[in-house]
Parts: C-alpha cells; sequence; structure tokens
C-alpha cells in the first residue's frame, strides 16, 4: 500500500514538472509556416471553426491587428457546445469555409476529446482530417488551436487538476496536428505558463472554463504573434480584468 500511494505521488508530482517545463520551448517549425504562408500579405482573412471558447477571439485579434497596422478581418463559425464533428456535418459551416478565398482556417476542438485518447481518434481525427482538406481545397492554410485545460482539471477525473488536463490536452493536439501535418497555435501553453506564475486565475471566467476578458485578449495576443512573428504593442488604455457572466456550452 505504502509503495502504491509513493508511485502514486510521484506520478502526480512528475506530471506538473512536466507540465511546467512544457512551455519553456523554442518556437516550433509551425510558427514558420504560418507566417511564410502568409508572407508579405497586405491584407489578411483568417475563420475560426470552434466553440464558446473562440467567443471574442476573432473580434480582439482584429483589434490588435488594427492596433499594429495590419489590415485583419477575421470571422467565426461557433456554437456554444459544438465540436468539430458537428461543424463537418454542417452545411452553414462548409458553405462559410468554401463562401471565399481565406487565408488562414482555425480549427477549435471541444477540450475534452483531445485530452481523451479514444474520443480523439474517433471524433477529432476525421473531422480536422475533413475540414483541413475543405480548407486547403479553398486555397487556405488549416491551423489547429490548442485550447487550455480547465482551472480545476476535468470534473470527470479523480484528482485532477489544470496542469495535467492543459498536458493530456497538449499531446492530443500534436497527436492529431501530426496526421494532417498542420501548425498549432500554442494558447494552451501561455495559458499554463500564466498558471504556473499564479497569475491564471484572471483568465478565467467564475465557470473556470471560459475565458475572462483578460483570457481572450491573451488569446488574441498568442495568435497575432503566431501569425506576424512579432509581439503585438501593449495597448493605451487599460485592460479590463474583470471576468464576465458564464458563457453556456463546454468548450
Amino acid at each position: 500500500m505504502k509503495r502504491f500511494l509513493f508511485n502514486a505521488t510521484f506520478g502526480i508530482i512528475a506530471c506538473h514538472f512536466f507540465a511546467a517545463c512544457a512551455t519553456r520551448h523554442a518556437p516550433l517549425p509551425a510558427d514558420d509556416a504560418i507566417r511564410k504562408n502568409l508572407g508579405n500579405k497586405k491584407s489578411v482573412s483568417v475563420l475560426f471553426i470552434g466553440n464558446s471558447l473562440s467567443f471574442g477571439l476573432p473580434k480582439e485579434l482584429e483589434k490588435i491587428a488594427r492596433e499594429n497596422g495590419v489590415n485583419f478581418h477575421a470571422t467565426q463559425r461557433a456554437h456554444s457546445g459544438w465540436n468539430l464533428a458537428r461543424h463537418s456535418r454542417d452545411a452553414e459551416t462548409l458553405q462559410v469555409l468554401r463562401g471565399r478565398p481565406w487565408d488562414i482556417v482555425v480549427l477549435q476542438e471541444q477540450s475534452r476529446i483531445p485530452s481523451q485518447p479514444i474520443k480523439r481518434h474517433t471524433h477529432m481525427v476525421p473531422s480536422v482530417r475533413q475540414l483541413a482538406r475543405e480548407a486547403r481545397a479553398s486555397g487556405a492554410m488549416p491551423v489547429l488551436y490548442q485550447t487550455w485545460g480547465y482551472r480545476d482539471g476535468d470534473e470527470r477525473r479523480f484528482y485532477d487538476d489544470f496542469f495535467a488536463m492543459n498536458q493530456r490536452l497538449r499531446e492530443g493536439c500534436h497527436a492529431a496536428a501530426r496526421i494532417e501535418g498542420l501548425p498549432i497555435v500554442r494558447v494552451g501553453d501561455a495559458w499554463e505558463s500564466e498558471m504556473a506564475k499564479g497569475r491564471g486565475a484572471r483568465l478565467f471566467m467564475p465557470d473556470g472554463l471560459h475565458p475572462s476578458r483578460a483570457g481572450v485578449r491573451l488569446n488574441a495576443q498568442v495568435f497575432y504573434e503566431a501569425f506576424f512573428a512579432h509581439q503585438a504593442a501593449p495597448k493605451n488604455r487599460k485592460m479590463r480584468l474583470n471576468a464576465a457572466m458564464p458563457t453556456r456550452g463546454g468548450g
């Protein structure tokens, strides 16, 4: 019994250690692929496909782009609780995807799915493959949006926490991305860095899942830097950090 408790405790500590270390990595070639695809375009159009974790992100990204002198247009197809499998079967999503020549199409999966190997294989991978190929057929680069772990971890798991869930989610996104050779925008890594520094609570709404205004702002900054290879200029006005009311639907 003592040996079991020791092994379990060691495993939990190791998960936290490797999760914290994972944020300290060099930029992956995926970032270079996104920037090379955009090149020196004077105008950039992006379509976000996902759920409530993408709410507010396109507008905030457009705002940051304008602050930095970039002509940027972002649109989203996002519904609370939706996963990519549902989008892949939705006529309106496919119509929007095929309706104009996007530069980038961002795919955001429901967070539990990439963190569970079976669901990732049966739900996420086929949907990512279909939507990525649809995006490429229209001349766009498909990009995977790596979201973040829930503040208190997945309540469906015993002794879970943010770091453990975030690590599973990261591994799942990378596994799915490799199948279609997709670049990843690693938003979850930025959240992990803030959590490790004790500043993560401000990023969440009270539900411990959805992003607050500060969380949306951080997400947009990570996307901007992934797209354009330099940090966004700070806003002149003070950013409001108070959380809004929770949005229904899982992300």
